[in-house]
C-alpha cells in the first residue's frame, strides 16, 4: 500500500511538473499589480489619455515574440494556412470600405501581404500589396526564412495569431497586460528601459535611425527585423517590447476608450467595439510595441504607451505577436 501511494505521488508530481514546464517554456511569470496606464510625455497621442490607474492580476508571458521556428511547428502540426496565403475575400473587405466601393479586378484579390516601399514620396506610397508575400516569404516572393528561424514571424494577421494561441493553449495579451509587462516594473517611464532617448548611448531596440523613410543610419546594425534577444531585456526579462515588430493585442481599438474606462479598473479587456475616427468603416484591433520602422520623428511606436491599430485580417512585414497564459 505504501509503495502504491509513493508510486502515485511520484508519478503525479512528475506529471504536473512536466506539464507546467512545457506550457511555460520560454515564458516568465509577472506577479501583477497596479500601474498608471497611458501617455508619459509630450509625444503622447490623444488616444493615450487620460492616464488612469489599472490593476492586472498575475500572468505568464512569452519572453520573446513568436519566432519563425515556433510558428513552423504550429503550421506543420495543423496544416494551417495564414490569411496572407489565401485569396482576398471581397465580401469581407467590403465591410471595411465606404458603401458602393467598386470591386477590384480578380488579379488584385490574389494572395498578398503588405511590404514597406522605401521611397521619397509621401505616406500614401509607403506600403504596397505584394503577391505571394507571407510568413514564409517575408520580403518578396523570392525570399525565405532559411537561417532566420530565430527571427520573429511576420505577415501574421490577428486571426493567425489567435489560431496559434489556441494551439499553444495560450492567448493574446490585453492592452493593459501588454503595457504593464512592457514597463518592466518601472513607474511612469516613457520607454521599457526608462527615460533615456532611444538614440542616446548604446542601442536599446531595433528602430529606425536617421531621416525616415529616406535615410537609415543603421546604428543598431539592422535594416529590417532582428533575431529575437538581439537587444537588452527589460526589467521583467522580456525582449523586444520596444521595436523590432509590432505585436497584436486582443483588444478592439477605440480611440476614446481611456476616456470611458473607470479609473482603478481591474483586468480591462478593452472596448466593446472598434472606433477609429480616421477610418470609420473598418473594425480594428490594437497593436503595440513599435517596429524597425519607428523613429522619434514619425510614430515613436516603441514608447510604452503608444497605441496603434490594424484590421484583424491585416498582415505586414513588421507585424507579429507574443502570447500570454493565465496558468
Amino acid at each position: 500500500m505504501r509503495f502504491y501511494i509513493f508510486f502515485f505521488m511520484v508519478t503525479f508530481f512528475n506529471f504536473c511538473f512536466c506539464q507546467n514546464t512545457d506550457l511555460h517554456k520560454n515564458m516568465v511569470y509577472i506577479k501583477g499589480g497596479t500601474f498608471e496606464m497611458g501617455g508619459d510625455n509630450d509625444q503622447a497621442s490623444e488616444d493615450e489619455f487620460p492616464k488612469h490607474k489599472v490593476t492586472v492580476t498575475g500572468f505568464w508571458i512569452d519572453i520573446t515574440e513568436v519566432t519563425n521556428s515556433q510558428f513552423t511547428e504550429f503550421v506543420n502540426a495543423n496544416h494551417y494556412i495564414t490569411t496572407a496565403e489565401k485569396s482576398i475575400d471581397w465580401n469581407e473587405i467590403q465591410k471595411q470600405l465606404p458603401p458602393n466601393t467598386s470591386k477590384p479586378n480578380n488579379e488584385d484579390l490574389q494572395p498578398a501581404s503588405l511590404v514597406f516601399n522605401y521611397t521619397n514620396k509621401d505616406s500614401d506610397y509607403w506600403w504596397r500589396m505584394e503577391k505571394n508575400v507571407n510568413w514564409r516569404h517575408p520580403t518578396g516572393s523570392n525570399s525565405d526564412i532559411i537561417g532566420k528561424e530565430n527571427f520573429p514571424v511576420v505577415h501574421i494577421s490577428w486571426y493567425d495569431a489567435q489560431a496559434y494561441c489556441q494551439w499553444a493553449k495560450k492567448r493574446l495579451p490585453t492592452e493593459a497586460e501588454w503595457e504593464f509587462a512592457a514597463r518592466g516594473g518601472l513607474k511612469n517611464k516613457v520607454y521599457s528601459w526608462g527615460n533615456e532617448k532611444v538614440n542616446s548611448g548604446k542601442s536599446k531596440c531595433n528602430s529606425w535611425q536617421g531621416e525616415f523613410p529616406r535615410i537609415n543610419l543603421l546604428r543598431d546594425n539592422f535594416f529590417k527585423a532582428a533575431p529575437v534577444k538581439s537587444f537588452p531585456a527589460n526589467g521583467y526579462g522580456l525582449f523586444d517590447m520596444a521595436g523590432n515588430v509590432w505585436e497584436w493585442c486582443s483588444d478592439w481599438y477605440n480611440y476614446k476608450y481611456y476616456a470611458l474606462v473607470k479609473n482603478g479598473i481591474k483586468n480591462p479587456i478593452g472596448a466593446d467595439k472598434s472606433l477609429d475616427p480616421d477610418d470609420k468603416y473598418a473594425q480594428k484591433r490594437t497593436i503595440r510595441g513599435g517596429s524597425f520602422l519607428c523613429c522619434e520623428g514619425f510614430c515613436s511606436g516603441y514608447r510604452n504607451a503608444r497605441r496603434m491599430k490594424e484590421t484583424p485580417d491585416t498582415s505586414m512585414e513588421h507585424l507579429g505577436f507574443r502570447c500570454v497564459s493565465d496558468r
